[in-house]
Parts: C-alpha cells; sequence; structure tokens
C-alpha cells in the first residue's frame, strides 16, 4: 500500500482540519469581553459565543410587557434581510427604497384621513418621530409670536404625566416647559378641563394619546379638541394639537374607524404611530405625518440632489437601514385594510378574553379590558394584603413568562398594576397557557403564610 508523511497538526490549526465536538479549541480559553481580542476566531465559534450567551435572555414571545413586534411571516424577514446594506439617507444610490419609503408616508397619511397627503417621514421608532413633531410645534409657536411682534420665551407643552420618556426628553433637550396633568385612582388619562387650565399664549401644542402605556385606554381627543377650540376662539389663540398614536394609530382605524382622532379634527396638525408596534413590523420603524405643509415650517426641511431633483428629509438620524421600512410597505401590501382588521379584530378578541379570564380568577379587578387597543392592565383587589403585583410578576417569571408590574403616575402611585400586551404572534393557546400559570400564581400565594410582600420596582417608564 502506498502512504506518504502526514505532517503533525498544529492545535491553532485543527478547527480549519478538523472539529469534531461543539467546545472546539477556541472556546477553551478565556475571551476579552470589555477589549478587543488579539487574534481572530473561527466564525462559528464566534456564533456559538455569542448565541449561547444571548440564551440566557427573556423569550421575546413570551414577553408580555413591550409593544414592539417579536413575529412576522418568512417572506417579510426575507426582504429585510436582503435590505440590510441599503443605507436609508442615500436616496440617490437606492431610489427605489426611497420611492417605497414615500409610498408609505402617503398611506399613513391617507389612513389618518390627512387633506394634504404625503407630507411626512419615516423614523426609528415613535422616539425620533416624537422629537420631530415637536420641533415643528416650537417653531410654528415661534414664528407666529415673531409675526405678532412678541418675545419667543418661555414655551410650554401640555401633556399628561402618562406620556412615554421621550416627551420628557424633547421639552429638555429643546428647552420647553412640560406642563403636567397629574393621574389620580380611576382616571388614567388627561379631561378637557385639566387641558383648558393649563393652557396659556406660550402653549406650542397639546399632547393627546391614542393608547396609553399604562393601560391602553385612549384619551378623549374630540373633546378636549373641542375644548381647545372653543378656547382658541375666545382667547385669539392658535394652539394646535398632536396626537400620540405610537400604540393605537394602526387599531383604531381598523377597530374604532368612525372614532374621530386624527386629522378629521382640524386642530390636529400632527401624529406619530410606531411602525414596530401594531405596524407589526420588526424593531426600528416610526412614522410621522402632518396635516398640510403649512404645518411643517420649510426651514426645519432639508433638501438634497435626488437624481437631479430635490429631496426633501426631515431627520435627526442620518444613516440607518432600509430594511424597517420595506418590511412596513409588504404588510401594507400584503394585509391591506381587511387584513389588517382581521387581525387587530382577533388581538382583541384574544386580549379581551383573557381579560376576563383574569377576572374570573377572584382576586384581580380590571383598570382596563382591552376594548380599545389589545393592551390591559388589572390589579390585585384591595382586600388582598398577603401578596402584591410584584410577587406575581416575578413567579410567572419562572414559567418564562415577563409580565410587568408597576405602579401608576404622580398622584396615582398606590395603584400597582400588571399589564398585559397581546401581539400578533400569541395566540388563544398561548393565553389560555397564561391565564393557567396566573391561577397557579394565585394558589402558591394563597398557601403560603408570613409571607413579605416584594417592593416595588422602579418608576415605570416603558
Amino acid at each position: 500500500m502506498l502512504t506518504k508523511k502526514i505532517e503533525a497538526i498544529r492545535p491553532e490549526d485543527a478547527d480549519e482540519l478538523l472539529a469534531p465536538a461543539y467546545a472546539r479549541r477556541g472556546m477553551q480559553n478565556a475571551v476579552p469581553k470589555y477589549r478587543l481580542p488579539e487574534h481572530e476566531m473561527a466564525p462559528d465559534t464566534a456564533y456559538d459565543l455569542i448565541h449561547d450567551e444571548l440564551m440566557l435572555d427573556g423569550n421575546a414571545r413570551l414577553n408580555m410587557a413591550t409593544f414592539v413586534t417579536t413575529w412576522m411571516e418568512p417572506q417579510a424577514e426575507r426582504l429585510m434581510a436582503e435590505a440590510f446594506d441599503k443605507n436609508m439617507i442615500d436616496k440617490d444610490e437606492y431610489p427605489r427604497t426611497a420611492e417605497i419609503e414615500a409610498r408609505c408616508v402617503n398611506i399613513v397619511s391617507d389612513l389618518f384621513n390627512a387633506p394634504d397627503q404625503g407630507v411626512g417621514a419615516s423614523a426609528i421608532g415613535s422616539s425620533e418621530a416624537v422629537m420631530l413633531a415637536g420641533m415643528a410645534l416650537k417653531w410654528r409657536w415661534r414664528e407666529r409670536r415673531r409675526a405678532q411682534g412678541k418675545d419667543t420665551h418661555r414655551p410650554n407643552l401640555i401633556l399628561g404625566a402618562n406620556v412615554q420618556v421621550v416627551w420628557e426628553k424633547f421639552c429638555r433637550y429643546w428647552d420647553v416647559e412640560p406642563r403636567y396633568i397629574p393621574m389620580q385612582k380611576g382616571r388614567y388619562v388627561i379631561t378637557p378641563d385639566e387641558v383648558i387650565e393649563r393652557t396659556d399664549e406660550r402653549t406650542i401644542g397639546v399632547v393627546a394619546i391614542l393608547g396609553t402605556t399604562f393601560t391602553g385606554e385612549y384619551e378623549p381627543i374630540e373633546a378636549i379638541h373641542d375644548a381647545l377650540a372653543a378656547q382658541n376662539a375666545t382667547s385669539g389663540w392658535e394652539i394646535p394639537m398632536h396626537v400620540d398614536a405610537a400604540s393605537g394609530g394602526f387599531v383604531a382605524p381598523f377597530l374604532q374607524p368612525e372614532l374621530k382622532w386624527d386629522f378629521r379634527l382640524p386642530l390636529v396638525k400632527s401624529i406619530n404611530v410606531s411602525g414596530h408596534k401594531y405596524g407589526l413590523v420588526y424593531p426600528g420603524i416610526g412614522w410621522v405625518v402632518w396635516r398640510s405643509h403649512a404645518d411643517l415650517p420649510e426651514d426645519l426641511v432639508f433638501h438634497v440632489n435626488y437624481l437631479g431633483g430635490d429631496m426633501p428629509t426631515f431627520t435627526l438620524n442620518f444613516s440607518r437601514p432600509g430594511n424597517q421600512v420595506v418590511g412596513q410597505y409588504y404588510n401594507f401590501l400584503r394585509l391591506g385594510r381587511a387584513g389588517y382588521t382581521q387581525i387587530m379584530e382577533a388581538l382583541r378578541d384574544t386580549a379581551m378574553t383573557l381579560a376576563q379570564g383574569i377576572e374570573a380568577l377572584g382576586p384581580f379587578e380590571l383598570v382596563s379590558d382591552a376594548s380599545t387597543i389589545p393592551v390591559f392592565a388589572f390589579k390585585l383587589k384591595d382586600s388582598i394584603q398577603g401578596y402584591n403585583v410584584f410577587d406575581v410578576s416575578h413567579k410567572l417569571r419562572e414559567s418564562g413568562w415577563q409580565v410587568p408590574a408597576y405602579t401608576m403616575p404622580e398622584h396615582a402611585e398606590e395603584v400597582a398594576v400588571l399589564r398585559i400586551v397581546v401581539r400578533e404572534g400569541f395566540s388563544a393557546d398561548m393565553a389560555e397557557m397564561l391565564l393557567a400559570d396566573i391561577g397557579k400564581a394565585v394558589d402558591h400565594f394563597e398557601g403560603l403564610s408570613g409571607h413579605e410582600p416584594r417592593a416595588p420596582a422602579p418608576r415605570f417608564a416603558h
């Protein structure tokens, strides 16, 4: 038999030839976590190291805290993967992606009944969208004041204590006084009277929420609008409204189409909505649209050369991938009004059935019932003293569920609740399993004696 000499394999080369074991040689040595390693490693080794660490994260599908989409169709995922490398800001290099973005803006503004459609922008979630809308409110107020020969100092914004933390950031970054309307036990939305009490000639706008993060409730937007319109008529002020529809903007048009909250109300000048919430896209996409070109100050808009033409842009970010915009357009085409309506009806039915099941367990009472968006909050009855919602939340983690427990905003801090967000990918079967685990948690705590309830979690700012 013919043979030839086989050179000895150096240990550092073994991975290139044969790697039969999961723990490859590259994983037998410590890898620095907070400085760049001196040497490279095999791609599979790097993958396994990171993959294994991420296994310790919670299961996104069992995360009942987040509003953010955790499931999309494989075809959407494939399209989004194909667009990861397309920079959204390079409109001349990726003209079709830019065109798709423009179509999405038109679709959103049409959905919200804008009389002048197509005035808006994509953003990295509603946080950036809120910043853009807030800037437009301040700029327009400043223009009006200057036209009247008045100073532009000390602008203020009316908003509830239940707003998402990005509004606090906007006021701090852009030097606007936030005039918060406090919540109170049994009322977790703002009211027309509370709004009118706080407005004056320096008010740049009023923010109303379509689907609060605390309870999922809609604020009485039409009633606030009518009260503000009456005040403007008698005072001569021109205070506009912005609707934060991050959570409800892709729900209300399909579940409550007759509800007037959008540009059908003349004082509503801008609306933000999260595509990555009930727009059903993975994280990283939001939209902001304005009623008309007149409501978006021209000096906030930058113009770039786009294939020899003019492409106006309004954004705080620069480079970002175009895949989220592509994912949003896929959903718009794939689902249409009928598809979105069917999904939202199914989510609402699942959420309301789960809410009713939790109420039937006995110890809980509903704070909201998921009849607006597929979100509801519930609390323990005042008679339950041996355990609290923080105990229940912690116990559910043993089964993989992440159900947040938190106290309500300022002036209602004594109320502690659990909240459940039902998203696409959360089935009726999963709801039954969650309900069963909540029941088991109740049985566990009611069987204890001498249990010390857990301390409240830090202030909720999701």
